[in-house]
């Protein structure tokens, strides 16, 4: 496994930097917590153009990756995305992306990638209920067959950017097993109504789906039997976020290490005093391994290794701790002012917190380990 990357990952990763400080600077992030869009659609277009919707659709669909790993190439893009606490819908987007990519339709395939790819169609994964099961055994929503229709009834819960995606991507539950579903959100039928996040710079939604009729051609996949498809789908989706989770403590990581260089106590700068230097130690070790954690997991997962499924879930329960336990520190070291509005920092720490509990709580992720070994 190569850990480093290519001259051409580095050349992406400088120009999506550049992007983000330059077009949607923290500044800039804060005005957009009061849109009720929530982030910029020409900045998402544009980011598109840069290739960031890109990765993981199909050569011959207008997409394609840097490196020939298109999964590790999109960490990339969500690692610099967190270093910012962007908006926008990255992760779902790719997420249905993937999904399209390997188990959609000929037609599907024709009728959505190359939107994706553009940035001028956006999608969603509806996957979690208001329980907050992250799993199969919490999917309760049904797609009941009805001549060449199915019909959707049921609620989906924290779907993130849902009120601007032009189709949805829903797990239902056909007799005992899984279907995905396309459905359009403007179907008759599809209400979404805003949840209040603790994230102040994402959008999640409650989906409610009361007797939607969409055709048999929107199923992707097979009906009842999407379940390897939905696993898939909730590995690209973990990989992207743990990324994502590394680039917010990152960030803050650094910001705290110049703040405690310019700060001064008592005569000296408090990065001087031991006990601050032995934190200081003490969170770079659980960041780089957060770091090297990221990356494995995007490489298992991009080759589709076998125990893609079980690394997943010991990178949510590494980093969703381990950047709380940081960022947490940070905030200590900050003193009062990192407890203000005016600070940045407890943006980070949204976006942290907010992003151990979506797709299943670290304590979560250690079960769903001991599962899959047999523990």
């Amino acid at each position: 496994m190569e850990l480093e990357l290519t001259s051409d990952q580095e050349l992406f990763l400088e120009t999506t930097r550049k992007f983000v400080d330059s077009e949607c600077p923290i500044a800039r992030v804060r005005e957009l917590i009061d849109d009720p869009v929530g982030f910029d659609r020409d900045t998402w277009r544009r980011g598109a153009e840069l290739g960031w919707t890109a990765l993981l659709v199909p050569e011959e669909h207008g997409g394609g990756s840097i490196s020939g790993a298109p999964l590790l190439d999109a960490v990339i893009v969500a690692e610099e995305l967190g270093r910012m606490v962007q908006p926008g819908p990255f992760l779902a987007v790719n997420v249905v992306a993937s999904v399209l990519a390997t188990a959609g339709s000929p037609s599907q395939q024709a009728e959505f990638l190359a939107g994706l790819a553009s940035g001028e169609v956006i999608a969603t994964w509806c996957l979690a209920e208001p329980a907050g099961i992250w799993a199969a055994s919490g999917v309760a929503l049904e797609a009941t067959p009805d001549g060449d229709d199915f019909v959707l009834h049921g609620t989906k819960s924290f779907v993130q950017d849902a009120h601007v995606a032009d189709v949805l991507l829903v797990v239902a539950r056909t007799g005992d097993g899984l279907t995905q579903v396309l459905a359009p959100r403007e179907a008759e039928g599809v209400t979404v109504e805003p949840l209040r996040c603790l994230d102040l710079a994402r959008r999640l939604s409650q989906v409610r789906f009361d007797g939607v009729r969409v055709p048999a051609a929107s199923v992707v996949g097979t009906v009842g039997g999407a379940a390897a498809d939905v696993e898939r789908a909730m590995q690209v989706a973990l990989a992207l976020q743990v990324a994502e989770t590394v680039g917010v403590t990152d960030r803050v990581f650094d910001f705290t290490l110049e703040w405690a260089q310019d700060r001064v106590a008592f005569g000296r700068p408090i990065g001087s005093y031991q006990a601050l230097k032995h934190r200081f130690a003490d969170m770079k070790m659980w960041l780089e391994a957060s770091k090297g954690t990221a990356t494995a997991v995007a490489h298992a997962v991009d080759e589709q290794r076998d125990d893609a499924a079980e690394l997943v879930s010991v990178a949510k329960a590494y980093v969703g701790d381990a950047s709380i336990r940081i960022i947490q520190d940070c905030v200590q070291m900050h003193g009062g002012i990192g407890v203000t509005w005016e600070h940045d920092l407890h943006l980070y720490l949204r976006r942290a917190t907010s992003n151990a509990a979506l797709y299943g709580s670290p304590r979560e992720h250690r079960e769903r380990l001991a599962s899959l070994l047999g523990m």
